[in-house]
């Protein structure tokens, strides 16, 4: 469709299972997607290897929230090959305005290592993108992020495709029918992604169970 979306008209097609993506960088219209295959983590079931424990115990990054949403999306989309063109950028930073999408920012020192960025509705998290510009960033952004999912409530943390990185820390894949069952059961729910400090390293490693 020809770019006319506002950010009200992104919610609803969220809540309704589908979500816009660009072809490129350059090109100004966006497309309405919904995968046969949906890819999510399910927040019970969010792998944290050995190596990336000892990561995230040694605590050499700094973690935040919402410092820094732009950076994090220009991050996100700074490579050769984006999804995430010009109207998207503004539509993400309305939604963010209004509290609806948020960053989980990964530093080192003063410098933006990593991050992850979704879109909240009600106990649904749509993660959009991750970037990594340091070796572990952005599976550290995950693994933080979904300990703050968990403890704030949200029920869904849809990834939209499932890559062999996502696979890695305990993505998994459900048909469509599935997915929008699940996304029925967490629009109701209250969460707020925003809410509370951001956890101790030694918490988030305490509440996750799938550590090998």
């Amino acid at each position: 469709m020809t770019m006319q979306l506002t950010p009200q008209m992104l919610l609803s097609g969220y809540a309704q299972g589908i979500f816009p993506m660009a072809q490129s960088r350059e090109d100004p219209t966006l497309h309405w997607f919904e995968p046969r295959m949906r890819g999510i983590i399910p927040l019970d079931g969010f792998h944290i290897s050995a190596s990336l424990a000892r990561v995230i115990r040694r605590q050499s990054f700094t973690i935040t929230v919402n410092t820094a949403f732009r950076a994090v999306v220009e991050g996100c989309a700074d490579r050769p090959e984006t999804w995430i063109n010009a109207p998207l950028l503004g539509l993400y930073a309305a939604l963010h305005t209004h509290g609806y999408a948020h960053s989980l920012e990964v530093w080192s020192g003063d410098a933006l290592a990593g991050g992850v960025f979704g879109v909240t509705l009600g106990g649904a998290f749509f993660g959009e993108s991750m970037f990594s510009r340091q070796s572990n960033a952005s599976k550290v952004a995950l693994a933080y992020t979904v300990d703050r999912l968990r403890r704030s409530g949200f029920r869904l943390f849809d990834t939209q495709y499932l890559t062999p990185h996502l696979k890695s820390l305990g993505g998994v894949e459900v048909p469509r029918a599935e997915y929008r069952k699940r996304l029925g059961e967490a629009l109701p729910v209250q969460a707020d992604f925003a809410k509370g400090p951001v956890s101790p390293a030694q918490l988030v490693l305490q509440r996750t169970t799938q550590i090998s």
